[in-house]
């Protein structure tokens, strides 16, 4: 544990951000060519199952994406020698990820901007999730409905 100096540490952590924000983007255009195989059956009633099967598998799909961005934050703390253990190196990444922040386990004086950068990482993530999650339910409703105020007759 030597001394990390604040550049090191500014360019590992953006280093993390670009790599879990591309994981993010990448998996998601698989999710979305997944959906788009099943376009067919999913437009076709009756719709409730097929709408809470789409929401399942896209938040399965989000909560992948998430632990694997604590997982290469975890390793990288690991690698770095940050924590003696590499359970204590997933907790923390799970704690600071999560900005749940219990104070029970910190980083080391020369790593801790780490922890800011990846609480800032978990906020990034969990919006872009998030807002990938509710434009998914949106495109399904619609390509089950059609526009909103159009008449079925």
């Amino acid at each position: 544990r030597t001394d990390s100096p604040m550049v090191l540490q500014l360019l590992i952590g953006s280093a993390l951000l670009a790599a879990t924000a591309l994981l993010a983007s990448m998996s998601w255009m698989l999710l979305e060519m997944v959906l788009r195989r099943t376009h067919p059956w999913i437009i076709h009633p009756p719709y409730g199952l097929k709408l809470a099967a789409v929401l399942l598998v896209a938040m399965l799909w989000v909560l992948c994406m998430m632990t694997l961005s604590i997982w290469i934050w975890a390793v990288v703390f690991w690698r770095l020698d940050v924590f003696e253990s590499f359970e204590g190196a997933v907790y923390f990444a799970l704690v600071a990820f999560t900005t749940l922040g219990f104070g029970d386990v910190l980083l080391p004086q020369p790593w801790r901007l780490l922890g800011g950068l990846a609480a800032a990482n978990g906020l990034m993530i969990f919006g872009f999730l998030t807002a990938m999650l509710v434009e998914t339910l949106r495109q399904t409703r619609y390509r089950q409905l059609g526009p909103v105020g159009q008449d079925d007759d």
